[in-house]
């Protein structure tokens, strides 16, 4: 009896990301360094783990309402109000989540049926397809290194001209994950002015906003807050990636769509890791600031280096990622070029084709980590050019 022939038949169709499956088939290689995770190499700030010994201390350790507790909700309007210029209502626009990750999937889930079809920038973060894929809808991808990773009005227009109806959302993830870049102002504003053309959500994953480096984070919720999901959380801003805090923020119509599936996929979060959250949000506002001066030192030493043994990279403007195309000459199967890597110099960055074919050729290095382990890595990346 074969049981696994009567799953789900979208199950089939994904698999675990290229990134986790890389990384695992490097780990046990000996003495590898590893620059293949998005996650900070910061702890979580000690005021921020000392609420949490209070929450648990005080025995919040009961369900929260499913939106999540009143205190972070307010919290968390309170935060992006004061970091981005955007007003949500704490009652009933801001929906507390496991992590980003369970916000991008209540989001999806809830506005796709099949046979739609979703816009997204290429290169892309692989956390998006899947889900789609569960939901019977279809990724267009737009190839964006035409323009230095930076979609494009026109971009969308076209896109927009050949799948017209079909169409019911647009992701954005900026600062991006994988190629660090970001939008000016006046880039999200161009972007919102196109897109309020068409009855589309917005889906915005924002969750590196804290992570810029030359300019301010823009959200396009400034400009269409109707039309906008807007996904955000602490776990690269705060250092607090096993926390599981995310948010999405909203018009209350399409909130109390979402925390119907939000609700039946996990209940509610961690209330012991939501009034640490509490504390991350208010008190904790600019403890984001520490990390990225840190950050920004890293990400010029690693774009220096990469940049003189001959790798093509778009400078990036945040997160904590250097997206670089293999240089002429070298293998350009971006998995055998890791894998080669890994093997000869013990050092593991992932493969471009993670990220989707617009990456292939390419490679990502997470520059979340100490200058010291940069430098080693450096080193190794370097004799392997040699």
């Amino acid at each position: 009896m074969d049981l696994t022939k009567r799953f789900n038949k979208q199950v089939s169709k994904i698999a675990v990301s290229l990134i986790r499956q890389f990384d695992e088939q490097v780990s046990s290689i000996d003495g590898i360094l590893k620059l293949t995770l998005g996650e900070p190499d910061f702890n979580t700030p000690e005021h921020v783990k000392k609420a949490a010994h209070d929450a648990i201390n005080d025995n919040f350790s009961h369900y929260s309402g499913m939106a999540g507790l009143s205190d972070v909700r307010e919290a968390a309007a309170f935060f992006m109000k004061e970091k981005y210029g955007v007003s949500y209502q704490a009652t009933s626009e801001i929906l507390v989540t496991v992590g980003a990750t369970e916000a991008i999937s209540a989001s999806l889930l809830a506005i796709l049926e099949p046979g739609d079809k979703i816009l997204m920038p290429a290169p892309i973060y692989p956390g998006y397809e899947p889900v789609i894929t569960l939901a019977n809808a279809a990724p267009v991808y737009i190839d964006t290194r035409p323009n230095n990773f930076v979609l494009t009005p026109q971009m969308i227009e076209e896109a927009m001209a050949e799948h017209g109806d079909q169409v019911k959302a647009i992701i954005l993830n900026y600062p991006s994950n994988p190629t660090g870049v970001t939008y000016t102002r006046e880039e999200v504003k161009a972007i919102a002015d196109v897109v309020k053309k068409y009855p589309i959500f917005v889906i915005s994953d924002e969750i590196y906003s804290e992570l810029t480096y030359e300019d301010e984070h823009v959200s396009i919720a400034e400009f269409i807050p109707e039309q906008t999901i807007l996904i955000n959380g602490l776990s690269k801003s705060h250092a607090m990636t096993g926390w599981r805090i995310g948010f999405i923020f909203g018009p209350k119509e399409l909130i109390a769509e979402i925390i119907k599936v939000h609700q039946y996929l996990v209940t509610a979060a961690s209330t012991i890791s939501q009034k640490a959250a509490v504390r991350a949000l208010v008190e904790g506002i600019n403890d984001a600031s520490v990390m990225k001066e840190e950050y920004r030192e890293r990400r010029d030493f690693v774009y220096e280096q990469m940049t003189k043994f001959g790798f093509e990279v778009a400078r990036p403007n945040g997160a904590f990622y250097i997206f670089a195309k293999i240089p002429d000459g070298y293998e350009q199967d971006s998995m055998k070029f890791c894998v080669d890597l890994a093997q000869k110099q013990a050092i593991a960055i992932i493969p471009g084709i993670a990220f989707g074919k617009e990456a292939e050729g390419y490679v990502r290095i997470s520059y979340a980590a100490d200058m010291s382990t940069l430098k080693e890595a450096m080193r190794r990346i370097g004799a392997y050019i040699k």
